[in-house]
Formats: structure tokens, sequence, C-alpha cells
């Protein structure tokens, strides 16, 4: 099955890639974006019998490997 997983800095993370790429738009006219927050996605192909398993095992990769919990939030979306 395959799973996708989303990676995030949580609210009041301060992101300085963001901030560089928000500036760099700024400077390429693009005034209009603001709050530019930079994220992951990590898909992969995992053996599960149904979605609920390779969601379970989307979520343990995350938590041991993907994502830094104590500044990154996650989540995590099965397909066939």
């Amino acid at each position: 099955m395959k799973v996708r997983v989303f990676v995030y800095l949580k609210n009041g993370v301060l992101d300085p890639q963001g901030k560089a790429v928000e500036h760099a738009l700024h400077s390429l006219g693009f005034e209009e974006a603001s709050d530019v927050r930079i994220s992951r996605v990590v898909d992969l192909h995992v053996k599960a019998n149904d979605a609920a398993a390779a969601k379970e095992q989307g979520e343990k990769m995350a938590r041991a490997l993907l994502a830094n919990e104590v500044i990154e939030d996650f989540r995590v979306e099965v397909s066939a």
C-alpha cells in the first residue's frame, strides 16, 4: 500500500527556510505571498493487509525517524 507522510513545523516554531522563500518571492514581485512555511512529503510503499495497518506503520515510521516531534507535526495518508 502507498503511504504518504506529511511533516511540517508546529505552530509557533520559527521557519527560517520559509522566511527566506517568502523574501525571495517578494523580491520577484510576488508581494501577496505571506506566512510561507516549508514542509516535507515522504512517499513510500509498505506491506500491509489493510489501510489501517498501513497507516499505523506510517505513523510508527514518522515517530521513529521521519518527524522530530519536539518541533514537527505529521499526518499520514494511505492509498491502494
